[in-house]
Formats: structure tokens, sequence, C-alpha cells
């Protein structure tokens, strides 16, 4: 999930430069600081923070940033998440884009 960086005043160094920079992207994409305080809650800060990169990577092709947290953390909470499958389709996601380009 590079797209974050993009977003972060002073680059991103280490996972406080990542949180600070995922609770600078969460309004933007339109999640509330409910669903975002749920979701560090279920997940874990930096868990949460890495859905929220993952979710702006595909934020043109996800209605609504929001709702679809709020589903990962209901799905999360009922010990039905992980991490994996989402950033094993951002990667595939970049391979398919780089062989496109290629």
């Amino acid at each position: 999930c590079t797209e974050i960086s993009e977003y972060a005043t002073g680059g991103i160094s280490n996972w406080r430069d990542f949180l600070a920079t995922a609770a600078v992207v969460r309004p933007m994409l339109g999640i509330s600081p409910s669903a975002w305080e749920e979701a560090q809650r279920v997940m874990g800060e930096v868990q949460a923070a890495i859905v929220v990169a993952c979710i702006l990577e595909r934020s043109a092709t996800i209605n609504s940033a929001g709702g679809y947290l709020r589903g990962l953390t209901t799905r999360a909470a009922a010990g039905e998440f992980s991490l994996g499958p989402i950033l094993m389709a951002q990667i595939n996601s970049k391979l398919r884009d780089m062989k496109r380009r290629a």
C-alpha cells in the first residue's frame, strides 16, 4: 500500500509516522471517527491503519470506505478477518499493473 506515503508530510520512516498518516487519510476517505475508533479497538491500531492504507489504494473501486471498514471490523470481531488476503490482493493488483505497463 504505497499511495498513503503521498499524504505523509515528512515521509513514513516508522510506525508512528504510518499511524499518523492513516489518521490524516481517514477523513479524506469519508471514514467516520466512530468507525475508525471501533476498527482500532477491535483490530488494533496498526492493523486498522494498514486496512485504511489498503482502502486508500482501492478507493476508486470502493463505494463507501466507512461501510467497508465497518464490515471488516465486524468480521474481525467475529474472528473471521485476516490481513493476509487483503495484502495479497494489493500485491497481485500491483503485479498486474506492472505487467500491463511492460
